[in-house]
């Protein structure tokens, strides 16, 4: 019985780098799926979170080569480059004064269809519950700066303003938060 190949991420980067729309497809299989899910998170839009999907994934096939390995991981880039999507959009969303609420206790991730690999959706589903849970573990003060800096874009000078806190406040509790979560997940590995 021959068994199924390893997904070997660099490799898929390296391809998408040699303009292989194959890997391209691969890889979109892989991450579209919880990369819609953290857009989705932070901009509460079926649409804006498709367009954040399209865009990183166009983003990946016009700059894949830049890739480095040497850097972090796939996945941890992919994040990245989606962060930042979700980000300018947020950015141009306050810009005509349409922000949306949107927190972890207020939207529950909906993710439509099956992936071909049911332990794949096992993962992802895994991965959401465990960050999740990691926020939900961090006192209220240091989540909150997080999530106004995670899920509404907003800077750190912004959330001083909207909460009432010093910028130092602000500083000390992001970093504390940011620290307590890499502490909770830093044993998880896809």
């Amino acid at each position: 019985m021959a068994t199924q190949p390893v997904f070997d991420e660099s490799f898929i980067l390296a391809r998408i780098a040699q303009q292989d729309e194959t890997a391209l497809a691969q890889l979109y299989d892989r991450y579209a799926r919880v990369l819609y899910s953290v857009a989705f998170k932070s901009l509460g839009s079926v649409e804006e979170s498709e367009e954040v999907v399209l865009d990183v994934f166009s983003q990946v096939w016009r700059i894949a080569k830049r890739y480095d390995t040497q850097k972090g991981r796939v996945d941890t880039w992919l994040f990245m480059l989606t962060r930042s999507r979700i980000l300018d959009r947020l950015r141009a969303i306050q810009r005509s004064a349409k922000l949306p609420t949107t927190s972890v206790d207020a939207v529950e991730i909906q993710i439509a269809g099956s992936s071909v690999d049911p332990i794949e959706d096992a993962l992802i589903s895994e991965r959401q519950t465990q960050v999740l849970a990691a926020l939900k573990t961090l006192p209220p003060e240091q989540r909150l700066v997080l999530e106004l800096a995670y899920y509404k874009g907003m800077t750190q000078s912004e959330i001083a303003a909207q909460t009432g806190f010093s910028l130092g406040t602000v500083k000390t509790r992001v970093r504390l938060g940011l620290n307590k979560l890499r502490i909770a997940l830093g044993s998880w590995e896809l």
